[in-house]
């Protein structure tokens, strides 16, 4: 059994730091369900692209069929709706001693463990802004937190060496004790950036308009009441700070924590959200069943409501299915329940 790293999806996240670790003399095997992707990575390398650097790295890279052997260490880099078929897909190529770290959005790491083990388990929170463009060429367009962690707490020699890995790729990773913090963090984060992917506007024109400011509040605030009740900490990254939204914080740490969002997203090449990306430009699903509809599943276990991730979800439901357009008339239908 080789060490290679085995990376299952090599889409924006995945085909990013796969890029970045290959260059770097890592042995990676980049593994994608887009046969053009493939078949162009392996032709001409990977190419990545925007304000950061732009390069071109040769890689390997294979379809999810032609994987073969076992793997120790494997990075899972899908969209969260196909994490469930992914992880089962992959299992065979895990090692007894290997694990999957989750490099995705959402709370993947628990349908991960369900499949391969908790033991085989390991959290992972990127939040750095890139795009699939085409066939054999990503957008990195800015960058930002790396976190990893195991889901149970412990700082371990594989979780010490997985940190030093992605530290080739972000020099200011994290390792933490606290993976579901920075994880609810996100999944907050997430469903503003849910909202922005309403209309057309930038997500830095949306967090600047003082008229919705309500709504990333509230988002902010539900999420974080169901982060309380399932008893994480969470934690903040890039100008995202979760207290800020905690049932007692005041209106003004709300409105500084957005203010920042609004200004980080400023200074990068990803004007727009991969989400809105789905919906405008790709004409596919979205990850908003598994990132963002769990949050009221959970919350609902928990008597915590939430009605403004309710309505958000039923939108973008509505978006994908071509019964509604991106507009400011869907943002304000979530601005109603939040007055």
């Amino acid at each position: 059994m080789s060490d290679t790293i085995l990376i299952w999806g090599a889409g924006a996240i995945g085909g990013t730091l796969g890029a970045y670790l290959a260059r770097a003399g890592q042995d990676v095997l980049l593994v994608d369900q887009v046969e053009a992707h493939v078949a162009a990575m392996n032709a001409h390398g990977l190419s990545i692209e925007g304000p950061v650097e732009s390069f071109t790295q040769p890689v390997r890279a294979v379809t999810p069929g032609a994987v073969s052997g076992t793997y120790r260490r494997i990075i899972l880099a899908v969209k969260a709706q196909d994490t469930v078929a992914a992880t089962a897909a992959l299992k065979p190529h895990l090692a007894q001693d290997g694990f999957v770290l989750s490099a995705q959005n959402g709370l993947n790491e628990r349908a991960i463990a369900a499949e391969v083990g908790a033991a085989r388990t390991m959290g992972c929170f990127v939040n750095f802004g890139a795009d699939w463009l085409s066939p054999g060429r990503i957008l990195f367009g800015n960058r930002a937190a790396v976190v990893v962690g195991e889901i149970d707490g412990r700082i371990s020699e594989r979780a010490r060496a997985m940190h030093a890995t992605l530290s080739i790729f972000e020099p200011d990773a994290v390792l933490t004790d606290n993976i579901w913090g920075y994880l609810w963090g996100k999944l907050a984060y997430g469903a503003m950036l849910f909202g922005t992917a309403l209309d057309n506007a930038s997500m830095t024109e949306n967090f600047d308009d003082a008229r919705y400011f309500p709504v990333w509040n509230t988002l902010g605030r539900e999420v974080m009441a169901v982060a309380r009740a399932e008893g994480v900490t969470p934690l903040g990254f890039n100008g995202f700070d979760p207290t800020a939204f905690m049932p007692e914080a005041p209106e003004a740490a709300a409105r500084a924590s957005v203010a920042l969002l609004a200004d980080f997203n400023r200074h990068g090449a990803k004007t727009h959200s991969g989400i809105w990306r789905d919906l405008a430009v790709r004409k596919r699903r979205t990850e908003v069943d598994a990132q963002i509809a769990i949050i009221a599943e959970i919350g609902a276990t928990h008597g915590v409501a939430t009605p403004a991730i309710g309505k958000l979800v039923a939108l973008i439901h509505e978006i994908e299915d071509g019964t509604r357009a991106q507009s400011w008339d869907a943002l304000d239908e979530v601005l109603a329940l939040c007055r």
